[in-house]
């Protein structure tokens, strides 16, 4: 008896392997696409930072003094030459004030007689900060206003992007807060020496901004994108269809069907330029040929759940 239940039990399991072996579970397409025609561009993107190319601080030069009247603005466009501050020394500031207290017309006399110095704007350029106000007293360290002749946008490029970047290139930029306000820049510059973050050396570029949006202020996070290569109408394929399989590219083809079974087909194929969504597809696979992709054990419980 007990020879009987093994014996029943082998023809079992060799059905199964039969019927399993001649009647595969059947696969489940989850997706498919054909080629078609698209514009592809690849992209790299880095961020940046808007920063004064050269930044000044202007300050007194008495040991000691008084700010009298300061004549700008933050934001305010100046010139080289301008006068931007009236300041007293001390000993100025000190024999007006006691010229106040004795009348109106001894503090007027005095006014014409010692008069204020100006502190003059040393280029071109505009108010970035105001450190100081009028009335306070200020010694030859503290800076009073600060301004900048540009400003810029200066990233940080991994070495192994830096063969995409050239001076004289021509980038397109966003800033983070204003996203939907597009602008361009030129490289100007890649510096010569490197900076090490993270054990990864890096070159700092600086660009320089076309008609930037009006709310361009120092120290605003910028992303700039840089077209590394593209390509108009060129035939492609959803990235998600082809399979990596070491250095070759696969797709899973329709072919028909079989005593009313649909066929597949993993065929190889050549791709070229992907944008990370789409890839073109240099050979392999002609126009109108259906392409798949099945259902992953994952989603197939899902929807039996």
């Amino acid at each position: 008896m007990k020879k009987v239940f093994i014996i029943l039990g082998i023809v079992i399991i060799i059905g199964i392997s039969v019927k399993s072996i001649f009647n595969p579970s059947k696969q489940i397409v989850d997706k498919e696409a054909v080629l078609e025609s698209r514009d592809l561009r690849t992209e790299l993107r880095e961020t940046g930072t808007v920063c004064p190319r050269n930044k000044l601080e202007i300050k007194s030069s008495f040991p000691t003094g008084r700010i009298e009247r300061i004549l700008v603005n933050e934001g305010d466009e100046i010139k080289k030459g301008q006068i931007i501050v009236w300041m007293s020394s001390n000993e100025r500031a000190t024999m007006i004030d006691a010229a106040r207290v004795v009348s109106e017309q001894e503090y007027q006399r005095w006014q014409s007689i010692y008069k204020p110095a100006p502190i003059i704007a040393p280029m071109n350029g505009f108010i970035t900060t105001k450190h100081r106000d009028e009335g306070q007293t200020v010694n030859s360290t503290d800076p009073i206003l600060v301004m900048a002749d540009d400003l810029i946008i200066r990233s940080y490029v991994d070495e192994t992007n830096l063969k995409y970047i050239k001076v004289g290139r021509e980038v397109s930029m966003y800033l983070d807060a204003y996203p939907d306000e597009k602008f361009t820049g030129i490289v100007e510059h890649i510096s010569y020496d490197s900076y090490i973050s993270n054990n990864v050396t890096n070159y700092i570029i600086s660009i320089k901004s076309i008609r930037p949006p009006k709310e361009f202020r120092a120290g605003m996070t910028v992303t700039i994108t840089i077209t590394l290569e593209s390509k108009k109408g060129v035939l492609s394929l959803p990235s998600e269809f082809i399979t990596d399989k070491g250095q070759t590219k696969t797709v899973t083809v329709k072919t028909g069907k079989v005593k009313n079974r649909q066929t597949f087909e993993t065929r190889d194929v050549k791709t070229g330029i992907n944008d990370g969504k789409f890839a073109e597809i240099l050979s392999g696979l002609n126009p109108g040929e259906l392409v798949v992709v099945f259902k992953t054990e994952t989603k197939k419980k899902k929807e039996e759940k």
